[in-house]
């Protein structure tokens, strides 16, 4: 069976997608709330909390604005570079997940180049443990990377599978 190829545009819209999204998202909070307003959603399971994050997630590296830059740029350059070397015939999943990964990081490396901030919002309580407060982005981010590990942990089987098909068809060859 002939795999069907994606253009590398599909990518680019998966990441102009996640972009505008946060975007969109980060611009309502901005605008509907004022900061470290809150809106309960669901009682207190999840609650919209308009925050700023100075650093990274769970509030670590605070003003770090240059070196998050830096490594935003330099993952961007990567999968940017990786898209368009394996995007005849790289793994689907795996180029999805990179899709997401970019645009969530060019999310928030605009808040991060421009007001040298982010905006999170999103607040999730779980009893009495309140995780930390996140965007759009950084869901994009955390999916991309689940689904770049769970790629990785099926790689070997699709690799085997190949493999297999390969020595039938040579067995096939010599009978």
């Amino acid at each position: 069976m002939q795999r069907r190829r994606i253009g590398i545009w599909v990518y680019y819209v998966i990441a102009a997608l996640v972009f505008a999204i946060d975007y969109v998202t980060k611009k309502l909070i901005e605008h509907n709330l004022d900061l470290y307003q809150q809106v309960k959603v669901i009682g207190d399971f999840f609650i919209i909390t308009f925050i700023h994050n100075r650093g990274a997630a769970f509030g670590i590296l605070q003003e770090q604005r240059w070196f998050f830059l830096l490594i935003t740029v330099l993952v961007v350059s990567a999968i940017v570079w990786y898209l368009h070397r394996s995007h005849r015939h790289g793994r689907g999943l795996l180029l999805v997940a990179l899709a997401l990964v970019l645009g969530g990081a060019l999310g928030n490396f605009l808040d991060r180049a421009i007001y040298g901030q982010v905006v999170d919002f999103m607040q999730f309580n779980f009893g009495s443990y309140t995780f930390p407060i996140f965007n759009a982005a950084d869901c994009a981010i955390v999916v991309g990377v689940a689904m770049i590990i769970l790629d990785s942990l099926l790689a070997p089987k699709r690799e085997n599978g190949h493999h297999d098909q390969e020595q039938d068809r040579q067995g096939e060859q010599l009978a």
